[in-house]
């Protein structure tokens, strides 16, 4: 039986995460540490969870020492979601972002060195390769351009720490997508999903020509969920990326359930930078990557279904 506590659990990965987790008969408790910085209080909403009794609450700082040394009294697994993530705002005020991606991060790791915590799990992000017009595996060596992805390199060096001391693993994310009950609409096709379905225009950044690495939202907590129940997973930099899109994909994908939305371009002239990362992952050797017939159309068609109106 395992007790975990997730950072930022309350958030959107989180709400995706729990759900998954509750139903596990090895998993007797969940704690979830959030600040409810960003006023979201989504996953507080709708419909019973199951088995909720299992969850515990805190809502606290990972810079207040004494609470968060508390809350891991008891704690097996510990995933550590919280983080500033307001990516295309990052290089505008650095020192909220270093607040909680880097020591925030760095306060959490000293407070499980000194717990009984055997396995920590930290939900990083592939923007700590910067950008690159081929495609980045997984032994690439970083090289963050934004401030957000400095921050999140910088919490990565404080986790690496505890390679050699308990099992750790560090999953670079690709952008994630997609419905959950607490989604963030500052995320580019979640975005997109709202300005087409409310207001039947979306604005493209560049040229569009653009290309990043996404995951959706359902697959990136199935694999989250895995890897804090399997054991056999040695400690390691792994690479959780789905599919590389170009930003016009995402319009094609809109215009299919959207045919009236319209699109304009914001400084068309511009190519923004390129980020592109191998969907093989050394994490396949040991879990099952989920599986799924569905397409980015298909995804974002139970998104609009989501949608209340």
């Amino acid at each position: 039986m395992k007790k975990i506590l997730i950072t930022g659990g309350a958030g959107y990965i989180g709400s995706a995460l729990i759900e998954k987790l509750l139903p596990l008969q090895e998993v007797e408790q969940i704690v979830i540490y959030d600040n409810l910085s960003r006023n979201n209080y989504h996953f507080f909403l709708g419909n019973k969870l199951p088995n909720q009794e299992k969850i515990n609450f805190i809502q606290g700082e990972l810079l207040d020492t004494r609470k968060l040394k508390k809350a891991l009294n008891g704690i097996d697994t510990v995933i550590h979601l919280a983080a500033k993530v307001t990516t295309p705002f990052a290089d505008a005020d650095p020192h909220y972002f270093e607040q909680s991606n880097h020591w925030g991060t760095a306060e959490l790791v000293y407070a499980v060195e000194e717990s009984e915590v055997d396995h920590f799990i930290f939900a990083s992000s592939v923007s700590v390769f910067g950008s690159s017009t081929d495609l980045i595996g997984e032994n690439h060596h970083p090289n963050p351009r934004t401030i957000y992805g400095i921050s999140k390199l910088r919490g990565e060096e404080h986790v690496a720490r505890l390679m050699d001391k308990i099992n750790t693993q560090i999953l670079r994310l690709g952008n994630v997508y997609g419905f959950a009950n607490a989604v963030r609409f500052d995320a580019v096709i979640n975005r997109f999903m709202f300005d087409a379905n409310f207001n039947n225009q979306i604005a493209i950044h560049g040229d569009g020509k653009q290309h990043r690495p996404f995951i959706s939202i359902q697959k990136a907590s199935e694999i989250l969920k895995e890897v804090s129940i399997n054991h056999d997973i040695p400690s390691d930099y792994y690479n959780v990326v789905d599919q590389n899109l170009q930003v016009l994909d995402i319009v094609d994908a809109l215009k299919a359930i959207y045919p009236d939305m319209e699109f304009t371009f914001i400084n068309q002239h511009l190519k923004l930078r390129e980020l592109l990362v191998s969907p093989d992952s050394k994490l396949q050797k040991y879990i099952d990557f989920p599986k799924s017939n569905t397409n980015l159309k298909d995804d974002l068609m139970i998104f609009k279904e989501a949608l209340r109106f």
